[in-house]
């Protein structure tokens, strides 16, 4: 590998760890995201310029900051006719450049990181748009995603998603909204959306959609973080301490889902002596908090981590209670009625009750438009097959499921899985 690699895998791999960061603190000067990106992306490039030339940074995130600033005082000076706000906001940096004081770039990467994050995903949760844009807005920019890994995620197609992030973006700048938390009612009518983002967020880096990864470590960290600040920032609501609940138990797993050589593990085949206790614990004290805050019926996380709960608590594979976890998807798709949770409530039901129980539930669903090409439905029907005997229809599924995903990882696993069928 070449220099001019490593350098471009640095910039790739410290873009992953603060974009967030990045456009969030720059938001917060700018007042606007779409301004805020087009900053963070200028520096990037500049980036993939200089660093094979010059060496990666001994503070990658702080350069990536000052090429930023750099360019959003010279977009200022350049836009006479630009936003009065944006224009102010120019001044003030010049001043302060000029008077050798610290700017506020240098207090956004050391004191306000979590907050700016925050500030930003309620920005982009904003009711000005649409859910599935807010949605898509915030995991571009929160989580650093890709346009494709955002579609994967909403199984719709990428064009779809393109648009939404454009006008999105347009939208929160034609509407000035204003880059903070909300307060009150406003607050409580963006939490479900913000719950949403989190939740997306955790599964990409727990699951990663595409690329030579099974997981995406640094991307889990980040929804991890961001639910724990909601817990501090909204600590009545139930429905935040089931999503943090959620994540703590997912994310309990972590050592166990990967093998010596990087290969992905299920989770009924995984070492539970590498369940990481401390989150376990983390979780079930959460998922209390959801108990004691709630005043009626469990809510989509909760229910969630309710079912993670069982299988965090069982010592073995075996110990686990299928039929309880059964009943929670099944009270899960009539809080939420979804076919992804009529695929997972199918494989519970197959553990409670047998392959074919399971199996009836999964041949329902194979004319469901949104799991068309979602690779996990042929992987639990070829799993079902396998276990009743069919195995040609079983390899048949699992070479399907391989076709479908693009995660290289996975894509091994499955093909594995067809051999042994």
């Amino acid at each position: 590998m070449t220099g001019t690699d490593d350098a471009h895998g640095a910039v790739a791999a410290v873009w992953r760890i603060e974009s967030a960061r990045l456009i969030a603190g720059l938001t917060r000067l700018v007042r606007d995201v779409g301004t805020a990106e087009e900053l963070a992306q200028d520096a990037l490039v500049a980036a993939l310029e200089q660093w094979p030339r010059d060496g990666v940074p001994d503070n990658p995130g702080a350069w990536l900051m000052a090429a930023a600033k750099r360019r959003g005082i010279d977009l200022i000076r350049r836009r006479e006719t630009y936003a009065r706000k944006l224009s102010e906001v120019g001044e003030d940096l010049r001043h302060r450049q000029q008077d050798g004081g610290r700017d506020d770039f240098d207090a956004v990467d050391e004191d306000r990181i979590e907050d700016d994050v925050l500030r930003l995903v309620f920005t982009a949760c904003h009711p000005v748009l649409p859910t599935e844009a807010r949605v898509a807005l915030t995991l571009r920019m929160i989580g650093g995603l890709r346009t494709d890994e955002i579609a994967r995620a909403f199984l719709v197609a990428e064009p779809t998603v393109a648009q939404r992030i454009v006008r999105a973006k347009k939208a929160l700048t034609k509407a000035q909204v204003p880059f903070e938390v909300p307060q009150g009612e406003e607050r409580a009518e963006r939490l479900a959306s913000v719950l949403e983002v989190i939740y997306l967020i955790f599964n990409e880096g727990y699951s990663a959609t595409a690329g030579d990864d099974w997981m995406r470590p640094a991307l889990c960290e980040d929804a991890l973080r961001l639910a724990r600040l909601l817990q501090g920032l909204m600590p009545d609501e139930p429905e935040v301490h089931g999503l943090a609940a959620l994540l703590e138990f997912q994310a309990s797993r972590s050592a166990a889902r990967t093998g010596d050589d990087g290969e992905p593990v299920l989770l009924l085949e995984q070492n539970r002596s590498r369940w990481d206790q401390l989150l376990i614990r983390r979780g079930i004290a959460a998922l209390a908090l959801a108990g004691k805050t709630a005043d009626g019926p469990a809510g989509p996380y909760v229910l969630q981590a309710a079912i993670a709960a069982c299988h965090a608590q069982a010592r073995k594979a075996e110990d686990t209670d299928w039929g309880r976890i059964a009943a929670l998807y099944a009270q899960l798709a009539r809080a939420t009625p979804s076919p992804v949770v009529e695929l997972n409530r199918a494989v519970a039901v197959s553990m409670a009750e047998g392959p074919a129980a399971g199996l009836a539930l999964v041949d329902a669903l194979t004319d469901e438009p949104a799991l068309k090409d979602y690779h996990l439905l042929p992987s639990v029907r070829g799993d079902l097959l396998a276990k009743l005997g069919r195995s040609a229809e079983a390899r048949a599924e699992f070479v399907r499921a391989a076709d479908l995903t693009r995660n290289e990882a996975e894509r091994a696993l499955l093909l594995r899985r067809a051999e042994n069928a």
